[in-house]
């Protein structure tokens, strides 16, 4: 039977009657969020109509993920991860954060091919010294709602956890330490005399390069893409979603809220654990 999820730990009456009436079904508490059986499925047309009447995040889990088969979290960085694109902080030293911004905008919505949109930003960028880097990392990044529960909660199931970017080596090593990270994959800035060039080092971190680092993690882990939950927030984050076996859309361009399996818009990073077993 399909399977519903409520990510709240609570549900008014109005919110439960409202349910119960619109998708025929009992919601029941289990652990910290809401669960109900279906006798069909729901459309997603309908689901969207319920989380804006009810502001909640609900989902119906695809009949074919099997939530205790688990064994991989592969999330996006940037607003997704964390609460900023990193490059646009970047290009506030520079006094072109608006154009950068712009160019951010138009690639996460898909209608600038990532890898020309990235180098596009980073040229803007030539000249500045490193030192901004850190800057942007210690003074304005900070870790989106629930990471560190979420993190800490794959931790205790013995899941792997993976972060992948189209943004910058500078930023994933630090966050791989900071959260115990197994595995990252991100773009190398250029770097002369302790300034950036405006260029990049390597092979472009885009969204095809986001899907297949999901397929060579499984093959070092000897699993399947079935037993990966894939996470993002941009146009170039919808390969590996796509790919996995369930892709988390996490306050996203309605583009890839539109295609994702599943979609948290009101709830933190720790949502995600809802889809698991406890």
């Amino acid at each position: 039977m399909p399977t519903l999820v409520i990510h709240s730990p609570r549900l008014s009456d109005a919110q439960t009657q409202t349910l119960t009436r619109e998708l025929d079904c009992q919601p029941r508490l289990c652990d910290n969020h809401f669960r109900a059986e279906l006798e069909h499925g729901v459309a997603r047309d309908t689901l969207n109509r319920l989380r804006e009447r009810l502001s909640l995040d609900i989902n119906l889990l695809p009949a074919d993920f099997a939530a205790d088969q688990v064994r991989l979290l592969l999330t996006d960085m940037d607003s997704t991860l964390i609460n900023i694109e990193c490059v646009d902080e970047i290009a506030d030293f520079v006094g072109v954060k608006p154009q950068v911004s712009a160019i951010t905008e138009a690639a996460m919505r898909g209608e600038i091919d990532f890898a020309t949109s990235l180098q596009q930003r980073v040229s803007l960028l030539a000249g500045l010294d490193v030192d901004a880097l850190a800057q942007v990392y210690e003074q304005r990044l900070q870790l989106n709602p629930g990471a560190e529960a979420l993190m800490s909660g794959l931790r205790e199931r013995h899941i792997k956890r993976a972060l992948v970017s189209g943004g910058f080596t500078f930023f994933t090593s630090r966050l791989g330490q900071r959260l115990a990270l197994d595995f990252a994959l991100a773009n190398e800035l250029d770097i002369e005399d302790g300034h950036l060039t405006g260029r990049l080092r390597g092979d472009i971190v885009g969204g095809e390069a986001k899907a297949a680092f999901l397929q060579r993690l499984c093959a070092e882990l000897d699993i399947s893409p079935r037993q990966v939950i894939a996470m993002g927030d941009g146009a170039n984050d919808l390969p590996m979603l796509e790919l996995a076996g369930l892709g988390v859309a996490y306050h996203a361009k309605p583009a890839v809220g539109a295609q994702a399996d599943v979609l948290l818009r009101h709830r933190g990073l720790d949502a995600v654990l809802d889809f698991l077993p406890a």
